[in-house]
Formats: structure tokens, sequence, C-alpha cells
């Protein structure tokens, strides 16, 4: 870690102060937590319950569904605490030398949520911050108050009503107040949150369902294998989806940034934009283990009727997987601070400016990554066809 420190300060990268570190990764960890909730319980664990067809597993159904929506009240508690800091870390940043201790007081929000709009400006950016905080302090809210037993009987209405409001958040923010010069700049704002969206649903449900599988376990029925087998089988589609959405945005987001490979180890940026990519393609080789090696096992003990092995697998083994893919997404968030500037201004290279025949390329690599994506999946199903079932396979 030394070694990159050195050599972020020789290229003339400025590290940011660790209020700034510790404010951005907390909102990007509370937007996990708020987007990647319930998202991922409209998408995968609440259909995954409502198609359960065996009565004798009502109980379980029962327990992850207010377990969720537990979860998701917390989630709505850390979501308010991270965006509160995160509003105070743009006052600080704002204003020139203020203290972060100062940045966190009231009146100081306030002022600057009220100042005017810049020359130009269709909108003043404190209007704007106004906003995404009215809808986060709504959002939290009602999830917060998922906490009541009887607003917890609605959970499927709630976690379908801030879908919408908790990717708001982020939308919100990214509004220009000024329009952009070209398209370039429109694909940046889109394209950077797609990454943020996908990059927040793929990790806040991963923690999600191994929350779940940890907190719920001792008090399922033994049969609770063949519901978590659908919630995995779910999830994995959403985490694919998920999944070709960050690396495409990522690979936009690193031309912008990075106007050659030498500049990964050569310049600050590219160093924790390198840590970074290190550790989303350990996240991906964990999915791909989970796709290729334990979902055709759970599909081949399913169709045993192997409730044993089903149970181990799901509850077990695949959740021991889940819990190092969180620690990969936790330490990306803690990195994300630090990719801050650009490569390409700190090594002098010129501004990147895209061409026909560049979209032409990434059109080509999205068209391949979704080919991947399908192969992956299917082999994922042929090798449930050919795998051994039973404990021994478990």
């Amino acid at each position: 870690m030394n070694s990159l420190l050195l050599a972020a300060d020789a290229a003339g990268y400025t590290m940011p102060p660790t209020w700034r570190v510790l404010t951005k990764a907390g909102y990007f960890l509370g937007l996990s937590a708020a987007i990647g909730t319930t998202v991922t319980y409209v998408t995968t664990v609440r259909p995954a319950l409502n198609g359960e067809q065996h009565t004798g597993e009502s109980h379980d159904a029962a327990v992850l569904r207010s377990r969720s929506a537990i979860h998701m009240a917390w989630a709505g508690a850390v979501l308010l605490l991270a965006g509160y800091f995160q509003l105070a870390g743009r006052v600080a940043r704002a204003g020139k030398g203020m203290a972060f201790g100062d940045a966190l007081a009231p009146g100081r929000i306030w002022d600057f949520l009220q100042a005017p709009a810049a020359k130009g400006a269709w909108i003043a950016q404190g209007t704007l911050y106004l906003v995404q905080n009215l809808v986060l302090l709504a959002a939290a809210a009602v999830m917060i108050a998922l906490f009541i037993p009887g607003v917890r009987r609605h959970v499927d209405r709630v976690a379908l009503a801030m879908v919408p409001a908790t990717v708001a958040i982020t939308l919100i923010a990214a509004v220009p107040a000024t329009a952009p010069a070209d398209l370039d700049r429109w694909l940046d704002l889109f394209l950077d949150q797609v990454h943020i969206v996908s990059g927040t649903v793929w990790l806040g449900g991963l923690a999600l369902l191994v929350a779940l599988a940890a907190g719920t376990r001792a008090r399922l029925g033994d049969g609770a294998g063949l519901l978590w087998a659908d919630v995995w089988r779910r999830f994995s589609l959403v985490a694919m989806v998920c999944v070709g959405a960050v690396l495409l945005s990522g690979l936009w987001l690193t031309w912008k940034h990075v106007g050659a490979v030498s500049q990964l180890w050569t310049t600050g940026y590219g160093i924790a934009l390198l840590v970074k990519i290190l550790l989303v393609l350990g996240l991906v080789a964990a999915g791909a283990f989970n796709q290729l090696w334990l979902m055709p096992r759970i599909a081949q003990a399913r169709r045993a009727d192997d409730t044993a092995s089903l149970r181990h697998l799901t509850l077990r083994h695949f959740p021991l997987v889940v819990w190092g893919e969180v620690a990969l997404g936790i330490a990306v968030l803690v990195v994300v601070p630090f990719i801050t500037g650009s490569a390409r201004t700190e090594a002098g290279s010129a501004k990147a400016v895209s061409s026909g025949s560049l979209f032409a390329a990434g059109a080509a690599m999205a068209l391949a990554l979704a080919v991947s994506l399908y192969a992956t999946a299917k082999a994922s199903e042929a090798l449930a066809r050919r795998s051994p079932a039973g404990p021994a396979a478990a």
C-alpha cells in the first residue's frame, strides 16, 4: 500500500481527505443497502415467496418475508445516516477551507441548499440537492417504518413503491445544472448512473440474501432448500444483468479517464482504478463459480428431491461464497473515493473524443459480452444435467 501511495504522489495525485473517503464510501454503502434491498426483494425474494406452492413451507415464507422487511428498515436507517454525511461533505467541498465538522451544522447545510444558480444554469445546484435529499428523507422514513409490525404486513407494497424512489435518489443528483456540451457528456452522465445503479443492485442484493440466509437458517423447515434454490436462481439472472451493465459502463468510463494502459500504474487515478478493477474481477470470478459449479448442483439436487443436499447447498455452501463476494464489494466501495480526477489529466494526455469507430467497437464488445453471459447460463444448464446428484456432490 505504501508503494502505491508513493507512486500516486509522484504522479501528482492528491489524496482525498479522510472525511471525504468515509462520506463517499458511506453514501454508496447507503445506496447499495436501499436500492439493492428493494430491487432484490421485488425481483427475487417476493416472486419466490409468492410462487411457493408447498403448504408445509408457508412458515418458511412468512419468516423470510418478515426478516426481509426488517432488513429493509435497517437499510432505510443506513441510507438516512449516509445521506446526511454525504450532504455535509458536499457543503464542505463547496466552502473554501471549511472544516467538515463545521459543514455538519444545519445552518451551513441550509445556506448551501439555498445558494443562487450559477450564471448560465437552468436551476441552482443546491435546489437539485434539496430535491434529492427530500426524496431520500421520504424513502428512508417509509423504509424505517417497516420496524412497525402493522407496516411490516405491507412489505410487498412498500418495496414496490421504494424501488423507483431509491433509484431516483442517485438519478436526481446526476441531473446537470447546465446543459451538457456534447453527446459524450450525455453518455458520461447516463453510463455513470448505469454503473452506480447496477453496482448497488448487485452488491446490495448479495448482502440482503446472505444476511437472510444467515438470520433465518435456524428457523426454517427441512424443505427450505427448495425455496432458497428458487431465490438463488432468480438472483443469478439479476446479477448477470448487473454484471453486464457494470462491465460495459465501466469500459466507457475507463476509456474517458485513462489514455493508455500504462497510466493504470503510473498515475494516482490509474492505481486506484486498477485496484477496483481487480476487486471487481474477483467478484465476477466468484459469480462464475456460483453459476458454473454451485447452481448446477443445486438444480440436480432439486430434481432428485434430495432435501438434505439442497438445504446444505442453498443455506450453507452458497452463502459462504457470497460472504466473500460481499467482502470484495465493500472493498470496492472503500476504493471508490480514491478514484478522483483523471489519469489523462495527470499524465498530460489528450482529452478523450468519441468517434464512429469507437461506437462500433463498443457495440461489438456489448454483443460479445451478451453472448458470453448467455453462453455461461447455457453452460450452467448443461452442467446441471450432467452433474451427479446427492450428498457426494454437495
